[in-house]
This record gives C-alpha cells, structure tokens and sequence, in this order.
C-alpha cells in the first residue's frame, strides 16, 4: 500500500496545490472552459484544498501498512477515483466536453481505482 499512498498524495496533493493557486486554468485544461466567476473561482478552490487533504491524509498514512484506518483511506480513495472516471466519462461523452486533460485524467483514476481495488483484496500479512 505504501506506494499506492505515494503515488496518491503526490497526484492529488500536486493537482490540489495547483487548483487552489490556478483554478480556472486547471477547469480549461480539465474541461474546456475557464472559471469565470467569484462562484466559480471559490468552487474550483474548494475543490483544490479538498485534493490537498487527500494527498496529506494518503502521505501520513504511507507506511501504516494493511491497518485498518490503511484500508478505510484506500476502500475511500477507491471510491473517489471510480467516480471521478463517472464524472469524466460523462463529461466527455455525455456532455461533449473536449479538453485535452479530460481523458489523459479518467485514465489516471481508472488506473488508481483499479490499483487501491487491487491493494484491498490482498490478503493481510
């Protein structure tokens, strides 16, 4: 799990970081569109400080091995990925947004779903 936290917190605690000092330029390159409004600007923010959370929370849990609080942050951070690939996927599809971060990044999330489901069902030393 150790590396599975590492990736996690670099990726999400980078993309944090950079959506809270650039948000609307992560919206354009993400879907297209600037944010363009105080709402907007603070949503996208919010948005960058929760990512920030996640990769702090994914960086001081790295070396806890299979505990417990280990595979309740993994089964979560499972959950995230798998929406956000939802999210993207339907943006894409859904909602013909074209952006040239929309797909390089529902493939990231696949990737890490697929890996925090894999860390989950091996077995507990």
């Amino acid at each position: 799990m150790k590396n599975l936290l590492t990736t996690t917190a670099v990726i999400e605690g980078g993309s944090g970081l950079f959506m809270v000092t650039f948000p609307s330029l992560a919206a354009t390159l993400l879907f297209g569109s600037p944010l363009d409004s105080p709402a907007g600007l603070t949503a996208g923010r919010s948005a960058g400080a929760a990512l920030l959370a996640i990769g702090v929370a994914a960086w001081l849990m790295r070396d806890d091995g299979q505990s417990r609080a280990t595979r309740g942050l993994v089964g979560a951070l499972a959950l995230y990925n798998a929406a956000i690939v939802t999210i993207f996927v339907h943006a894409g599809l859904g909602l013909g947004v074209s952006a040239s971060g929309l797909w390089p990044g529902a493939l990231v999330h696949a990737a890490m779903a697929v890996w925090c489901v894999v860390g989950l069902l091996r077995r507990q030393p």
